[in-house]
């Protein structure tokens, strides 16, 4: 069975012990392990040339050696990936080590806590739609990572389970809120994990931790079950060192789910299969500025120039552009929406334990939020709404001249850990935070799917991604893009090392 909660406290604590974890059989003297991407894991299973045991093992024991540095799995299920791989996996990613982010997406019978104490005891009643599909396609789910307090910063720090950090260098945060997830590809310990993105949580993380992070369109893949569309603003993917494993993992988990009601046309092809094929000559407008103007980072607007010049060297089409949306009524728009989902959460909580929320539940920040967005009327969310879908259409009219948007994906570097954390003070934090996720909002705001590419590392080796946004549906386009810059400036060698 799955850990209790019991049962996972204990095996945290050995992590942060560096224990190791029943006699782990390492790969790692081969170094074959660090340079197998998922794909090719699921590719050696299926042909007999290495266990799924195996390729636990050695994930457990990278687990065991950086998690008391990085703190980015805060709960693991051993038990139950060992059950899994006695069943017998099976799929293109048999026996492919995997963690789900702790937030929004359930493993039947083990917690889920959101990041929240006041969530810290919740045992999921069965799996997601989302863990469903993933399982099917033969992934072998061994914990859970972290995330901050339901998703709603963008560093990974809650009072519960403490700060994640960076692998490229631990004084700085990864970001959020998948941060966790982040972490964890990055060092190495498994090639690519679970995500999802409410206003950037997939790609700023995938950008502070030098990694490739796609968030698909809305409804692409299923956030059920029951639970709609997100707000139109969630959705749910992978953060990966390549990009045919989130062309992969795309392509085993896409498709409607039983009982939802958003529709989104199928790709004419399958996402591995669109990577063999050119993009062609793309029109690409390059945004320098976020919608909200705001002085960017040098080392950003490095990235993103020297993105630029890449495109076109590859044959794109590039000039400079301004989106037509009023930025500011987007994103207060947004944010109520992303702010009121929490609030539902917890009104929900409070019914299963049978009282009200208190301070001592959830973190400053969110306890203010809580009660600013307590008494919203049913009109200012119908107002957020209707902005919403005004916004999709202006950015929709706006590409019939474009393929591509292409921008920095944050407006700033990273923080140091603590600097935007839960005993900050909350003006600071709301501040602070709202700065890096000026890019990434507006396509979690439209729906479309974007994605950030690591391309640039600043001189003091902290990578520097660029986001690349693609109309809505069209997740093949940018694949063939990605696969194409993939080629063009490879990422794959570039690695943290262990800190001394």
């Amino acid at each position: 069975m799955p850990h209790t909660r019991r049962e996972f406290l204990k095996t945290s604590s050995l992590l942060a012990a560096g224990t190791a974890i029943q006699g782990c059989v390492s790969l790692a003297s081969s170094g074959d392990y660090s340079q197998w991407d998922a794909t090719t894991m699921g590719q050696l299973v299926n042909a007999g040339k290495v266990s799924a045991d195996e390729l636990l093992n050695e994930a457990l024991a990278r687990l065991v050696r950086w998690n008391p540095i990085l703190n980015a799995v805060v709960m693991t299920h051993e038990e139950f990936a060992r059950q899994e791989i006695a069943n017998g996996v099976h799929g293109p990613l048999a026996g492919v080590p995997f963690l789900i982010k702790d937030l929004n997406t359930y493993l039947g019978g083990t917690v889920t806590t959101h990041g929240s104490r006041f969530f810290r005891d919740a045992v999921a009643e069965r799996d997601s739609y989302l863990v469903e599909r993933y399982r099917q396609a033969g992934l072998v789910i061994f914990g859970k990572t972290a995330t901050p307090e339901f998703g709603k910063n963008t560093v990974t720090e809650t009072l519960l389970w403490g700060e994640t950090r960076n692998p490229w260098n631990p004084d700085y945060v990864p970001g959020g809120s998948s941060g966790g997830s982040a972490a964890a590809v990055a060092a190495g310990i498994l090639p690519v994990a679970h995500g999802n993105d409410g206003g950037g949580s997939i790609r700023l993380p995938a950008s502070i931790c030098g990694l490739f992070g796609l968030k698909p369109s809305r409804f692409r893949t299923p956030l059920g079950p029951a639970n709609g569309d997100g707000n139109g603003m969630a959705t749910q993917h992978v953060i990966s060192r390549s990009v045919r494993d989130s062309a992969l993992l795309l392509d085993v988990s896409r498709g409607p789910e039983p009982g939802g009601y958003g529709a989104i046309p199928a790709p004419a092809r399958s996402y591995v299969d669109a990577l063999s094929r050119s993009p062609g000559r793309l029109r690409i407008g390059l945004m320098k500025t976020p919608v909200i103007p705001v002085p960017v980072d040098p080392q950003c607007s490095v990235a993103v120039e020297q993105a630029a010049r890449l495109c076109e060297s590859l044959g794109h089409y590039v000039e400079e552009v301004i989106l037509p949306v009023n930025g500011m009524e987007a994103y207060m728009a947004a944010g109520k929406l992303l702010s009121l989902s929490s609030n539902v959460a917890i009104q929900a909580r409070e019914k299963v334990l049978g009282r009200k929320v208190t301070p001592d539940d959830i973190e400053p920040i969110n306890w203010q939020r809580y009660h600013q967005y307590k008494h919203v009327s049913g009109e200012e969310v119908l107002a957020a709404r209707n902005e919403q879908v005004k916004v999709h259409w202006q950015i929709a009219e706006f590409m019939r001249d474009y393929d591509v948007i292409l921008s920095p994906t944050l407006a700033v570097m990273p923080d140091k850990v603590g600097a935007i954390g839960p005993q900050q003070p909350v003006d600071v934090v709301d501040q602070k935070a709202s700065m890096y996720s000026l890019f990434t909002l507006l396509y979690n705001f439209t729906g479309q799917p974007a994605m950030s590419v690591p391309l640039h590392w600043s001189p003091s080796g902290l990578p520097v991604g660029v986001q690349f946004a693609g109309r809505y549906a069209e997740e093949g386009l940018l694949f063939q893009l990605a696969a194409q810059l993939e080629q063009a400036a490879p990422w794959w060698n570039k690695t943290p090392q262990f800190p001394a």
